[in-house]
């Protein structure tokens, strides 16, 4: 439910979407509290004295507030009603992300508070929103610049510089509230099966009554494929098995990104419906056999693209619905059939039009280390936090059949030593969890570097050599079991040996190609524009280095994979196959021809 005011309008949650729910994006009072003291000053309280439009954050220029300053917390204030035809119901109120440490309350009660900036929570707002009656949502978000904190990269000084950018306080996903039955279906996970073509769905439920069944009904495009009931008043999360016709089995692919419809009911004593929720499911399968990642059972290159998720007006936020699908689509245009979804954890929406268009993807975290100084083998320090928020992000992605790997940590650069550190334990608990959360899919410990558990299912590197003669020699080795690794400028180790696992140089390229820029312009100015190596001169230049670079990639049949560095253009940025506004700067099509060349570890297992 919206208004045509109302930015972003869409349901942010396509995949456990409920019939009624209200829209809460729009005009907000807002006030900035640079001391952090507004609940001492009686912000709680009173009227705020700006205005800002959510989900925008105050940074952005979208939200009309435009303070690219560093904003230590920020206050929020709006009202809405409940409709009256939620009565009887219970109202929960939905964050889709909100940066970085927040509380809630609902006329002056504490509701909510939640640490993390990429990850949604929710309030159960009980007995204090009734249907009909006007109720006041107060939100606080602090952002401290200094200490640890999962922040992607927003930047710790104030300007942009390098590869970081400006930087999202507050609140920067869709805020919604929806009614729900006492009882309650809360998220399911569903996982494929696509050796015994089937669906196993866990539901797990807000409580426990007796007499409750769960019902799961799977349609295609002809109708109901075949539905599942059981008992709900037994286990805390019911377990529903969907089998599948032969006849009725579709493979989810990127040639065929076929999504069976799936609706769940929770019904009650009495056999009538109390909640239901519509959904989605692709029936697919991730596994690895030698160096080969398999998609469906067959090796699939995978040709990836470094997809940062920032736009110059919404910051971290697209700015419509629209915009996501605009990124897929320029990707897979290009010749790139999927990304690594960089330093952040994207709106849900954006795997949703993943899951429809057959675009791979793998999850990652919104950290880039977590560099907090000190000698260079203890200089990364993640805390219990990182893993928090790392799981709630994995929880909320589970279900989408686009993900296929996930990938916790990114460049945590340390110094290998004979002491374990807290950056060991940190990245063996995140790599853990998520095994423990999820056994369909590859987990990858930290991307490039620094790899601290063995046992890694991926593990790969970061290259940004740009002469493609001296990169095809750099990747060569891998063959004979010796990868390029990375490690520190003086040979000491970053990482744990590599012991055979598949292969992938997950960022390279990078090539600066600026054609505005002014020639001369010095490479030493990264506040202007850059990108990796010197920028090439003509247009022509840049697609002999970007064949030169893939080929040496596309043609070892013991790599699974790349990730060219980067979709578009970021701020001062300028390596992108793309502009900073999505527009054209080179022949798209010289790209695509480029990336397309037969992968040779997909020839082998043709062969």
């Amino acid at each position: 439910m919206h208004t045509p005011s109302v930015p972003r309008p869409e349901y942010p949650r396509p995949q456990f979407v409920r019939r009624d729910w209200l829209n809460l994006n729009g005009t907000w009072q807002f006030e900035t509290d640079q001391g952090d003291s507004g609940l001492e000053r009686g912000l709680l309280g009173r009227d705020l004295t700006g205005e800002i439009l959510v989900p925008f954050a105050p940074e952005s220029e979208l939200s009309g507030v435009g303070d690219t300053d560093f904003l230590e917390a920020v206050w929020y204030r709006r009202r809405f009603t409940p409709p009256a035809e939620w009565a009887g119901r219970r109202v929960l109120l939905h964050f889709g992300a909100v940066d970085h440490d927040t509380t809630v309350w609902v006329d002056g009660t504490e509701v909510v508070r939640h640490r993390g900036g990429f990850t949604p929570f929710t309030a159960d707002l009980g007995d204090l929103a009734p249907a009909g009656r006007e109720v006041e949502i107060t939100v606080r978000a602090r952002d401290p610049k200094s200490g640890p904190q999962a922040r992607g990269k927003q930047a710790v000084q104030y300007a942009n510089h390098d590869c970081n950018y400006t930087r999202t306080t507050g609140i920067w996903q869709t805020v919604w509230a929806e009614p729900v039955p006492e009882t309650h279906l809360r998220r399911p996970r569903i996982t494929p099966d696509l050796a015994g073509g089937a669906f196993s769905l866990e539901l797990p439920l807000s409580a426990g009554r007796a007499g409750q069944r769960v019902r799961a009904v799977l349609s295609d495009e002809a109708g109901e494929v075949c539905r599942a009931v059981g008992r709900a008043d037994l286990d805390l999360a019911p377990r529903l098995h969907l089998s599948l016709p032969q006849d009725r089995r579709r493979e989810w692919s990127p040639e065929d990104p076929f999504l069976y419809g799936l609706r769940l009911e929770l019904l009650d004593a009495d056999g009538q419906v109390a909640d239901t929720v519509e959904s989605y499911a692709g029936l697919r399968a991730v596994g690895i056999r030698g160096r080969a990642v398999l998609l469906n059972g067959r090796p699939r290159f995978q040709r990836l693209v470094l997809d940062q998720g920032w736009y110059r007006d919404g910051l971290m936020t697209a700015p419509t619905d629209e915009a996501l699908v605009r990124d897929i689509e320029l990707a897979m245009e290009a010749g790139f059939n999927g990304a690594r979804l960089h330093q952040k954890v994207f709106e849900e929406r954006f795997l949703y039009h993943a899951d429809r268009l057959g675009y791979l993807v793998w999850g990652e975290f919104g950290d880039w280390g977590c560099e907090v100084g000190g000698s260079s083998g203890d200089n990364q320090r993640p805390d219990a936090s990182f893993v928090a928020q790392w799981l709630e992000a994995v929880e909320r992605d589970y279900s989408h059949p686009s993900v296929i790997g996930w990938c916790p940590l990114n460049e945590t650069y340390q110094k290998l030593h004979d002491r374990i550190t807290q950056l060991d334990d940190v990245t063996r608990a995140m790599f853990l969890a998520t095994k423990a959360m999820d056994t369909s899919r590859p987990v990858i410990d930290a991307s490039g570097y620094s790899h601290r558990v063995l046992e890694t299912d991926i593990y790969d590197s970061h290259s940004y050599e740009q002469d493609p003669a001296a990169f095809r020699q750099l990747v060569s080795g891998l063959a004979a079991g010796n990868p390029f690794v990375n490690a520190h400028e003086n040979g000491a180790a970053y990482s744990q040996p590599y012991r055979g696992q598949p292969y992938f140089v997950s960022e390279f390229g990078g090539i600066w190609w600026d054609p505005e820029a002014a020639a001369e312009q010095s490479g030493s100015d990264r506040t202007v524009s850059w990108g990796y190596g010197d920028r090439v001169r003509t247009e022509d230049e840049f697609h002999e280095r970007f064949a030169g670079l893939t080929g040496a990639l596309l043609q070892d049949p013991d790599m699974f994979g790349y990730c060219y560095t980067q979709l578009t253009d970021v701020f001062q940025e300028q390596n992108g196959v793309y502009r900073f506004d999505r527009g054209t700067k080179l022949d798209i099509a010289r790209i695509r021809e480029a990336q397309l060349r037969p992968a040779a570890i997909e020839e082998a297992d043709a062969g």
